[in-house]
């Protein structure tokens, strides 16, 4: 299955939470996601693309929405922002070479825009080409100016107050992002009633999530037992201690040293994990800065997707079961 499809999807103001959030990653997002090769890193608007296997959340339009869906490209990628309709897009391996694994793919863009290509797309079919079945999550966004000149001036703005902002603490962030956290949810819902269909086996779906997606993805497990991902992974996300649940899934861990939104912040998380004996594997690069995401560079982090499959197929996840 090539690229496939998508739908519209935004989301309300979701208040300072929310902000806090996006003040860093949505700006580093917008401005550090280029690959190492020059690219055009102009915001270009271009028509919202045909998403013919895009599969509509029952999560409801964004309440309060009043700016439709836009895309735009940028660095070769193209970007979905004004989400007001959460969709999945499946991306399934060839029948035969189907190990009956399953991830939901977040991809990052400080829940204002969300990098559709290169943390979302090529992803899920990296992983369909593995045999393990991916569903890119095009979750609501909050939302910002139809005109996009207006949107990059929001950014900058943002951006230029982004230094050091107090960051929420991990309950006090699933609650700015409730809307996102449903959809979530109700992606792994949506797996799960057509598993057979899918021949997806429903106690084997992970998820993956690239910065703001990342933070989508922790906040998703430590919610409750609604989506019970069965392994996760936080791709350049923040790596704030959190209290560990007592079933925490594996995760897999990928961060470049000189991040400039978490590169130096600790690792609590990691150090969480290992503190409650639960199985974490974490690769800190010495570059690639914050968003490479499947862009081919010269730092090393471009090897991350090699080892969270071999991550994966470790635990099993690359094999049928049994």
């Amino acid at each position: 299955m090539g690229r496939s499809a998508f739908i519209t999807n935004t989301m309300p103001p979701a208040g300072r939470i929310i902000r806090h959030m996006a003040a860093v990653a949505a700006a580093a997002a917008w401005v550090l996601t280029a690959p190492a090769q020059a690219q055009d890193d102009r915001t270009t608007p271009i028509a919202v693309p045909a998403q013919p296997n895009a599969i509509t959340l029952g999560t409801g339009p964004l309440p309060g929405s009043t700016v439709p869906e836009s895309w735009h490209s940028q660095y070769g990628s193209v970007f979905a922002r004004n989400v007001t309709v959460a969709t999945l897009t499946p991306f399934l391996p060839d029948p035969a070479e189907a190990t009956g694994a399953a991830v939901i793919v977040a991809p990052g863009g400080g829940f204002r825009s969300l990098s559709m290509s290169n943390e979302g797309w090529d992803v899920a079919q990296a992983l369909a080409d593995k045999g393990v079945a991916a569903f890119v999550l095009k979750y609501r966004l909050v939302q910002t100016p139809r005109d996009m000149a207006a949107f990059e001036q929001s950014m900058r703005e943002m951006f230029a107050g982004a230094a050091r902002p107090t960051r929420p603490a991990p309950a006090e962030m699933a609650a700015g992002i409730a809307p996102q956290i449903a959809d979530a949810n109700a992606a792994f819902a949506l797996v799960r009633r057509r598993a057979t269909e899918w021949r997806v086996d429903a106690d084997r779906i992970g998820m993956i999530g690239f910065s703001a997606g990342a933070m989508l993805t922790m906040a998703t497990m430590l919610a409750g037992p609604e989506a019970k991902p069965a392994f996760i992974a936080n791709i350049y996300g923040p790596l704030s201690p959190v209290a560990v649940p007592a079933d925490a899934p594996p995760l897999f861990v990928a961060l470049a040293a000189d991040d400039p939104l978490f590169g130096d912040t600790g690792f609590g998380l990691v150090e969480g994990w290992r503190a409650a004996g639960r199985p974490v594997e974490f690769h800190l690069y010495e570059q690639g800065g914050h968003g490479f995401g499947m862009y081919s560079k010269e730092t090393t982090s471009t090897g991350w997707f090699e080892a969270f499959t071999r991550w994966i197929g470790m635990r099993g996840f690359l094999k049928p079961r049994g």
